[in-house]
C-alpha cells in the first residue's frame, strides 16, 4: 500500500479571521471546502514571524534551535546568524528519505544570503526541486530573487499576464502531475507570499471586493466576531478585544475611499491564493490522488500592522531583493501609504495598515511580532479523506508549530531520525496530534491535564502556555498573566492576583529559554546601535 501524499499550504501574513471559515467576508470557498471536509483548529499557535515560523514547521524544533531567531540578518556573533544551520532536518529531507519526490514552490526565507547557494537553501535542504523566492517578500509583478534550482530566473516575470501568486500555483500543479506520472509519493510544500504588503493585485480581482469594506473596520470586526461565534470558532463567553487605541474610529476618517481600497486590494490577494488553491485541488482530483493526499493550511503570523517603508526610507529602497525602484516597462514605483496612491498596480507600494491589521487578527489584540494571541493565532486546516478524520470538526487543544512535523510522520508511518547522512539532529520539540485530529484527546483545562507546555519568544516578546493559563510579554514591559478559559482575548490581567503561579511559569520560561538558545533581545539592539542604526532595526 503506498503512502499517502502531503500538501502543506503556507500564507503569509494571514490574520486570524480573514477566511470564511473563521468568520471573515473575503470569499475563500476553497479553503472553506477543506475545513468543511477536515478539521479547523481553533486554538492553534505560530511563532510570530515568518522565518522562524517556516523554521519550525519544517524541522518540529523551536527557531532558536535552528538559527533563525528572529529574520534571516546574519547578527551574529551577538545575535542570531539568520541561517536555517545543518544542525536540524527539514521535512523534506525526512521524507526524501523515505522515498518521496520533494518541492516548495513559493517563499523559502531561511537563508541569510539569498543570492549565492549554499547550505541554508532549500536545493541543499530536501527539496528536488523549487521555485520560489529565496527573500521575505517582494513585488507580485517582479519578484526579487526568482529562482528555480539554484538559477536565477527573473528575467521570467517579464513574460506578459506574470504574477507571482498564479506561478506558484502553477509550478504546484506540474510537480503534482510529475510526480503521479512518475507512480511516486510526494511532498509539496506550496508558500505563497499572499497576503504579505505590497498590495498588489490584479484590478478585475479588486472590483469584485468594490464597496465590501465602505463600512469600516469597527462595524467589520462586528460582524465578523458574530460570525465567529455561530461558527463555533471562539467560545461563547469570549469578549471582542477594542479597537486599537492608537487607531481612529472609522467614522472620523477622512480618507474612507482609499482606505476602503487598501482592504479591497488585501481582499483581493487572499481570493487569489484561494483561486491557487482550488487549482490544486483540482489536480488531486483529476489525478485520483485527493482521497489520500493530506492537505494542511495554515498562517505563518498573525496580521501585519506595518506602515511601509517600516524602516528609513532609504534603506528600503536599497533592498533590491524586496523593492523595485522600478516597474518591468521603465515606470518609477510609488512607495508608501497615502491617499495620493491607490494600491494594487504594478507602480504601487503600500501596506494596508494597523486597523485594517486589527480586523484581521478579531477578535484579539496586537499584531505579528507580539506573543500575544494576535500575534501566534493561526488558522490551521487538515484535510485528508482517507484518514479517519471527522468533517467539519473544530478543535480546541492548543498546538504550535513544533507538533506539525511529528504529527504529519505519525499519520505517514514515518520515523524521525536520529540523523541526515552524517549529521546528527537533535529530537523533536514536540508530538503528533493525530489522535485528536481523529476524534481523541479532550478540551484543556486549567489543569495541566497531559496537555504539552507551549513556548514562544519572538524580539523580546514571550509567552508560555499551561492549559488555560498563558504568561506573556510584550517586550520590554512587564509579564501579564491571563486565564484564557474566561478571558481568551487577554484583556485582564491577573498577574497582580496570582503571582506565585506567574514566577512559576516565569521560571519555566526562562529555563526553555536558556535551553533552546534564546538569546536576550537587548544586547542585539546593542549591537544595531553600535553600527549606527536604530535600536527598532533588530527586530527587522
Amino acid at each position: 500500500m503506498s503512502r499517502p501524499n502531503v500538501v502543506l499550504v503556507l500564507v503569509d501574513d494571514l490574520g486570524y479571521s480573514d477566511l470564511g471559515c473563521y468568520g471573515g467576508e473575503i470569499s475563500t470557498p476553497n479553503v472553506d471546502s477543506l475545513a468543511a471536509g477536515g478539521a479547523r483548529l481553533a486554538q492553534f499557535y505560530n511563532t510570530a514571524r515568518c522565518s522562524p515560523s517556516r523554521a519550525s514547521l519544517l524541522t518540529g524544533l523551536h527557531p532558536h534551535q535552528t538559527g533563525i531567531g528572529v529574520l534571516t540578518g546574519d547578527d551574529s556573533p551577538v545575535g542570531y546568524k539568520g541561517d536555517l544551520h545543518r544542525g536540524c532536518a527539514t521535512m523534506a529531507e525526512i521524507l526524501k528519505g523515505a522515498g518521496y519526490a520533494t518541492a516548495l514552490t513559493g517563499k523559502w526565507h531561511l537563508a541569510a544570503d539569498p543570492r549565492n547557494p549554499n547550505d541554508a537553501w532549500p536545493t541543499r535542504r530536501g527539496f528536488d526541486y523549487f521555485y520560489g523566492t529565496l527573500t521575505g517578500c517582494g513585488s507580485y509583478y517582479s519578484p526579487g530573487t526568482l529562482t528555480r534550482g539554484e538559477e536565477n530566473i527573473g528575467h521570467e516575470a517579464n513574460e506578459p499576464g506574470f504574477y507571482y501568486t498564479d506561478a506558484i500555483t502553477d509550478e504546484a500543479v506540474a510537480f503534482i502531475e510529475r510526480s503521479t506520472a512518475a507512480e511516486q509519493p510526494f511532498f509539496l510544500y506550496t508558500a505563497y507570499t499572499a497576503p504579505h504588503w505590497p498590495l498588489h493585485a490584479p484590478e478585475e480581482d479588486v472590483q469584485k471586493y468594490a464597496g465590501r469594506f465602505a463600512a469600516g473596520w469597527d462595524a467589520l470586526r462586528q460582524e465578523r466576531f458574530k460570525r465567529q461565534l455561530e461558527l463555533g470558532i471562539v467560545e461563547a463567553n469570549a469578549e471582542l478585544s477594542p479597537r486599537d487605541a492608537d487607531e481612529p474610529a472609522w467614522e472620523a476618517v477622512e480618507a474612507k475611499d482609499w482606505n476602503a481600497r487598501r482592504m479591497e486590494v488585501y481582499a483581493a490577494q487572499v481570493s487569489r491564493m484561494d483561486d491557487g488553491i482550488g487549482r490544486i485541488l483540482d489536480t488531486l482530483k483529476r489525478l485520483g490522488q485527493f482521497e489520500d493526499t493530506i492537505v494542511v493550511f495554515l498562517s505563518d503570523n498573525g496580521a501585519s500592522p506595518e506602515e511601509i517603508p517600516h524602516m528609513k526610507r532609504e534603506k528600503f529602497v536599497s533592498r533590491t531583493d524586496i523593492f523595485p525602484t522600478h516597474t518591468r516597462t521603465g515606470q518609477p514605483v510609488r512607495l508608501g501609504n497615502g491617499p495620493d496612491i491607490m494600491p494594487g498596480p504594478e507602480d504601487t507600494y503600500s501596506s494596508y495598515g494597523r486597523p485594517w491589521a486589527n480586523l484581521s487578527n478579531t477578535p484579539f489584540r496586537l499584531y505579528k511580532k507580539w506573543t500575544h494571541e494576535g500575534g501566534i493565532a493561526a488558522p490551521f486546516i487538515v484535510h485528508w479523506p482517507g484518514g479517519d478524520l471527522e468533517a467539519g470538526q473544530i478543535l480546541r487543544q492548543p498546538r504550535q508549530l513544533v507538533h506539525v512535523l511529528p504529527t504529519i510522520l505519525d499519520a505517514l508511518g514515518v520515523d524521525y531520525p536520529s540523523a541526515i547522512g552524517d549529521r546528527p539532529i537533535p529530537p523533536l520539540e514536540g508530538g503528533s496530534f493525530l489522535d485528536h485530529l481523529r476524534g481523541g484527546g479532550h478540551a484543556p483545562s486549567a489543569a495541566d491535564d497531559g496537555e504539552p507546555t507551549l513556548y514562544w519568544e519572538h524580539c523580546g516578546n514571550g509567552a508560555i502556555r499551561r492549559g488555560l493559563w498563558k504568561l506573556v510579554r510584550e517586550y520590554p514591559h512587564q509579564w501579564e498573566l491571563y486565564d484564557l478559559a474566561n478571558d481568551p482575548t487577554e484583556l485582564h490581567d491577573i498577574a497582580d492576583q496570582n503571582r506565585e503561579l506567574a514566577e512559576q511559569l516565569l521560571a519555566d520560561w526562562s529555563v526553555w529559554a536558556d535551553r533552546v538558545g534564546v538569546l536576550p533581545f537587548n544586547r542585539i539592539e546593542d549591537l544595531y546601535v553600535l553600527r549606527g542604526e536604530p535600536a527598532a532595526d533588530a527586530a527587522g
